[in-house]
């Protein structure tokens, strides 16, 4: 026996699981409680963003601005000593040597 199931049907039902799993992975909240609460959440907003919905569905994704990777240069100066030769394994080897 065999059941015909409308291709719209079985596609909607895909889509519903994708949004599911998404939505298990990051953190969601209401489009109305992000109203309220919305500069607090960009303050302490993760890496992996915060979904946005309506009704239980997924309208936004709210992710941090990429940092420069320049800002990253000269950022740990003074916060790190080096000590003893950096350019040196500490063993003793001669390139030229024949096995």
């Amino acid at each position: 026996m065999s059941v015909y199931v409308p291709r719209r049907a079985f596609l909607e039902v895909a889509i519903n699981y994708d949004q599911l799993y998404f939505m298990k992975s990051i953190n969601t909240i209401g489009a109305a409680k992000f109203k309220e609460q919305c500069l607090a959440l960009l303050d302490n907003l993760d890496k992996q963003g915060l979904v946005i919905t309506k009704h239980g569905r997924p309208v936004a994704l709210l992710t941090p601005y990429p940092k420069e990777p320049g800002a990253l240069i000269g950022s740990l100066r003074d916060k790190i000593a080096v000590r003893g030769d950096i350019l040196s394994t500490g063993l003793a080897w001669d390139a030229d040597a024949q096995p």
